[in-house]
């Protein structure tokens, strides 16, 4: 397994099951593709998925989250989580794989990750789409204020870009927070912001049909 070559489509799976899940039937028909990652067959939706946290972490400091965390008493789920590769979510979110590990290594903090990536839609890059998303994953924990934050700092962005993001998806182990960002506006707050609690059995579940 360490030689194998490391498959984003994980995450991307993951994503595309979490909006199904918590959103409704309307994201079920979203495929795995590229430019955008996720994208509707008529081109009605298109989400890029990516991922953002600090990129300073210590290789000693991982080796002990992947060992915390384990439940000694349930050796199948120890076993599925190690032969994955991938921990997203589970064990209350101590647990990441050595598969993983390269995701979160190659990520850009979250101001930069958006940065870069309105860059690419207001480009063109993603083709034409009547409407796009950015899904991101944020391995640190946010507050609400600092999603609303967010919202405020890539609509200003991308305010006078043609091509632009309407919503954007924060994912967190326990929560995902869904931003309108078409109406966001700092004089009257507040913004369109709506979170969707993931327990831990929805982690579990998510995570379990990713690996399929």
């Amino acid at each position: 397994m360490a030689g194998r070559r490391f498959d984003t489509c994980f995450f991307e799976r993951y994503a595309q099951i979490s909006l199904e899940t918590l959103l409704g039937a309307e994201y079920a028909g979203l495929v795995n593709e590229d430019r955008p990652d996720l994208q509707m067959p008529d081109h009605s939706l298109g989400i890029e998925v990516t991922r953002a946290m600090e990129p300073r972490k210590e290789v000693a400091q991982d080796l002990l989250k992947e060992m915390a965390g384990l439940p000694a008493d349930d050796k199948d789920e120890v076993s599925q989580i190690i032969s994955s590769g991938y921990g997203y979510g589970l064990q209350d979110g101590k647990y990441i794989g050595h598969l993983e590990y390269e995701y979160w290594r190659l990520a850009l903090p979250l101001r930069r990750i958006i940065e870069s990536k309105v860059g690419k839609v207001g480009s063109g890059f993603y083709g034409e789409f009547d409407e796009y998303g950015l899904y991101i994953f944020c391995k640190d924990n946010l507050s609400y204020n600092d999603v609303i934050l967010t919202m405020e700092y890539t609509s200003d962005l991308q305010r006078h870009l043609d091509l632009k993001y309407s919503k954007m998806y924060l994912s967190l182990i326990d929560k995902l927070y869904v931003c309108d960002l078409s109406e966001v506006d700092r004089t009257l707050r507040p913004t369109k912001c709506t979170s969707y609690d993931i327990s831990r059995k929805m982690c579990k579940e998510f995570f379990l049909q990713s690996l399929q």
